[in-house]
């Protein structure tokens, strides 16, 4: 029983995050985090933090995603082609507690013999903030193993006072939650940024991550089509040590979109694959 919740539980924060985040061992819920100070993230050109507030509608029209897109992936790992479904969307933007957000949602579902062994069926919704794309409100809603859980996470800044009623998490300005990690991720300009260092905040736990472009112009085939994409890889410290046992690399197509077309992962409980299956882009003009 003992590794049939490790899976779960690793699966679910894996997937939402693109493979961004992962626990190496089931863990209890922690405390709030707070975040070290004078440990700052580092970023480039882009500069997405948290003092950027002014460039707000600069950067909300410069995103490369709009609401209604949807991707849909398949998972593989191990021996098991279709261990897993994901799909990830934009459902709305929305005014949150006086934070103008973007609602980005990820639904999670293992697959055939991988659901008899490990029943996941997950959603997450994480809240953006629409200028800064730092997080505002993470919530995980989890059926895993036949247990349901519901947790939200409202994420403030340091002499911030909480506007909602979820439990405050006091975190840098600039941090992100996994899966707006992922569409900070597309937003950046990789073709003037080699790398970006953002802190990430998971629901448990608070990592630095590093990414960098490898490649400028790799050659992806999936269900979804042919792509020419940037190779992306992504590491991850804790407390300033890098977790040398996980390694993501992410793709992204060179569009106008800069969709997410693959991602791999080597974990120490087997290598996972994720694959744009199918897509639908959002429309600009619902903002």
């Amino acid at each position: 029983m003992k590794s049939r919740i490790h899976f779960g539980d690793c699966a679910a924060r894996i997937t939402i995050a693109a493979l961004l985040l992962v626990c190496a061992a089931f863990a209890s819920e922690a405390l709030p985090y707070v975040f070290a100070a004078g440990s700052q993230p580092l970023y480039a050109k882009t500069e997405l933090n948290g003092d950027n507030a002014a460039r707000g509608n600069a950067l909300e029209t410069a995103m490369p995603f709009h609401v209604g897109e949807r991707l849909d992936y398949r998972v593989a790992w191990s021996s098991f082609d279709d261990a897993a479904a994901v799909q990830l969307s934009v459902p709305e933007q929305r005014n949150l507690f006086g934070w103008q957000t973007w609602h980005f949602q990820a639904a999670i579902h293992t697959l055939r013999s991988v659901h008899t062994l490990f029943p996941v069926d997950d959603q997450f919704d994480s809240y953006t903030d629409a200028s800064t794309l730092e997080c505002r409100q993470f919530e995980m809603y989890r059926n895993e193993l036949g247990k349901s859980t519901a947790k939200v996470y409202d994420l403030i800044h340091p002499g911030q006072q909480p506007r909602a009623p979820a439990p405050a998490v006091i975190v840098s300005p600039g941090t992100r939650d996994p899966l707006g990690m992922l569409f900070t991720l597309r937003a950046v300009d990789w073709r003037r940024t080699p790398e970006v260092r953002i802190p990430v905040y998971d629901g448990h736990d608070l990592y630095e991550m590093h990414a960098q472009i490898e490649a400028a112009s790799d050659s992806v085939q999936v269900e979804a089509g042919s792509f020419e994409a940037s190779r992306i890889s992504i590491q991850l410290f804790k407390n300033g040590t890098e977790d040398a046992s996980i390694h993501f690399t992410i793709w992204l197509a060179n569009d106008a979109a800069r969709t997410p077309v693959q991602f791999a992962a080597e974990l120490p409980f087997g290598d996972l694959r994720v694959q744009l299956t199918d897509s639908k882009p959002g429309d600009a003009r619902a903002q």
